[in-house]
C-alpha cells in the first residue's frame, strides 16, 4: 500500500478544499460542523440545500462512473475528499445512505432501467434514502427478518411487516427493504429479496424513537400492504441475501476516513479542555489521551489497508475488524470526555437545557457498539468469515 499522494491527487485536494472552504465560509456557514452523530436533527432543510449544492457542483457521488454523473474518483481521491470534508467542517450528509449504500448497490446489481431512473436524483441531492434491514427480532441476526412481500396479480409487491432503528425514515423518499418472498419464515438466507420501496404512500407508518440525547433521527417503520413496483427488485427474487451483504460491504468505504477526522476533532476538543481545566495534570488522563491518539492512527492505517483489498461489494479480511475497532474506540472516547469534564459533565447550562457537543458525543457513542451489528456479532464475523473458525 503506497500512502504517498501523486501530483494529480494534490491538485484534486486543492480543488476540493477550495470549493468546500468557499461554500462553508460563505453561503453555507450556518451548517458548518452541524448534523453529526447526536445532532442529526439539526438544520434538515438547510442541509437538503447543501446536498443539492454539492450535486450541482459535481461533489456528490464522486466515486461513481462518469456516465452516471460521478467523477470516477480513485480510492485515494475519495480518501482526500472525505478528509477535507471533515477537516473543513462539512455538515452531516442527509444523502449518505443513497450515495454510499443504495447507489453503489444499484450500480453493481441493478438493471439499466433502475440505474437510469434511480441514480440521477441521488447524485443531485433531490432524493433521500433509508435502509430497511433491522427488525424487533432481527437486528444483528439479519437472516431472521419476517417482513413479507407477496406478489399481486398485477405483478406489484404488497409488503407487510416492521423495521426498526431506521435512520432518516421520517425524511426519506425511498427505502431498500430486505424482506421474505418465499413464504417460509424458517428458510433464513434463502427466499429473501431486496426490494426498493417508495416511502410516500398509504400503508407506511413512521414512529420516531426518542434517544437519551433527546433527539430521534431513527424510527420504527410499519408496512401494511405497502406497494412496490415489479421493477423495483434488485437482483433476483429470492436472491436478496447476496445483495444485502454487498450493501454492507459498500458501507466500509472511503467515508470512514472522514469519520475518523471527525473523531480527531473530538479528541482535539478533549485535549484542549484537559489543558484548560487542569485534567491534563492527572497521569491517568494523560495516558488515556495518548492511547486514544495512538488508536486513531491505527484506525486510519487499517482503513487505508482495507480499501486496497477485496472486490467491490465484498468485505476483505481487513474490513471485518473495522466496525468493532472504531465503535469500541469511540465509546471509550466518550467516557474519556466525561472524565475530563469531571463533575461539570453532569450539568447543563440554563434554558433550553441542551447538551453540548461533548455530552452529545458521550451519550451517542454508547450506541456505536450496537448499531450496524453489535460488538458480539462483529466478533462472530471475524471468527467465521475472516479466520475460518467453526460457528
Amino acid at each position: 500500500m503506497d500512502l504517498k499522494y501523486t501530483p494529480e491527487d494534490e491538485a484534486f485536494r486543492a480543488e476540493a478544499a477550495g470549493w468546500l472552504r468557499e461554500q462553508l465560509e460563505g453561503p453555507f456557514a450556518h451548517v458548518r460542523w452541524r448534523g453529526g452523530p447526536g445532532d442529526e436533527h439539526a438544520l434538515v432543510e438547510e442541509r437538503r440545500d447543501w446536498a443539492r449544492a454539492m450535486g450541482a457542483a459535481g461533489w456528490s457521488c464522486i466515486d461513481w462512473p462518469a456516465e452516471h454523473g460521478g467523477r470516477g474518483a480513485s480510492i485515494m481521491q475519495q480518501v482526500i475528499f472525505n478528509e477535507e470534508y471533515a477537516r473543513l467542517g462539512g455538515p452531516g450528509r442527509l444523502g449518505h445512505i443513497g450515495e454510499t449504500l443504495a447507489g453503489p448497490t444499484i450500480l453493481a446489481f441493478g438493471t439499466d432501467e433502475q440505474k437510469a431512473r434511480l441514480l440521477p436524483p441521488i447524485r443531485s441531492g433531490d432524493v433521500i434514502w433509508c435502509q430497511g434491514y433491522s427488525e424487533p427480532n432481527a437486528g444483528s441476526d439479519l437472516a431472521n427478518v419476517q417482513t413479507r412481500a407477496e406478489r399481486r396479480p398485477d405483478g406489484t409487491w404488497s409488503i407487510t411487516g416492521q423495521k426498526t432503528w431506521t435512520s432518516h425514515a421520517h425524511i426519506a423518499d425511498w427505502c431498500f427493504v430486505v424482506c421474505r418472498t418465499d413464504g417460509d419464515p424458517t428458510s433464513r438466507h434463502r427466499g429473501l429479496s431486496y426490494i426498493l420501496v417508495p416511502m410516500h404512500q398509504p400503508g407506511i407508518e413512521i414512529r420516531p424513537i426518542r434517544q437519551m440525547t433527546g433527539t430521534s433521527e431513527f424510527n420504527e417503520v410499519f408496512f401494511e400492504d405497502a406497494r412496490a413496483s415489479a421493477d423495483d427488485v434488485v437482483g433476483e427474487v429470492g436472491g436478496g441475501w447476496r445483495i444485502a451483504m454487498a450493501t454492507l460491504a459498500f458501507e466500509r468505504g472511503a467515508s470512514t476516513l472522514g469519520q475518523q477526522l471527525a473523531f480527531e476533532t473530538e479528541l482535539r476538543q478533549i485535549i484542549d479542555l484537559a489543558k484548560t481545566n487542569g485534567a491534563a495534570r492527572d497521569p491517568s488522563i494523560r495516558a488515556r489521551i495518548a492511547d486514544a491518539w495512538v488508536g486513531l492512527r491505527v484506525m486510519r492505517l487499517n482503513a487505508l489497508r482495507m480499501l486496497t483489498g477485496g472486490r467491490p461489494g465484498e468485505l476483505s479480511r481487513e474490513a471485518t475488524v473495522s466496525k468493532l475497532y472504531w465503535a469500541t474506540w469511540h465509546r471509550a472516547l466518550g467516557e474519556l470526555a466525561m472524565d475530563v469534564r469531571g463533575d461539570d459533565a453532569e450539568r447543563i447550562e440554563g434554558r433550553p437545557y441542551e447538551l453540548d457537543s461533548l455530552q452529545r458525543m458521550a451519550l451517542f457513542s454508547r450506541s456505536d457498539t450496537i448499531y450496524a451489528g453489535s460488538n458480539e456479532i462483529q466478533r462472530n464475523i471475524i471468527a467465521e468469515r475472516a479466520l475460518g473458525l467453526p460457528r
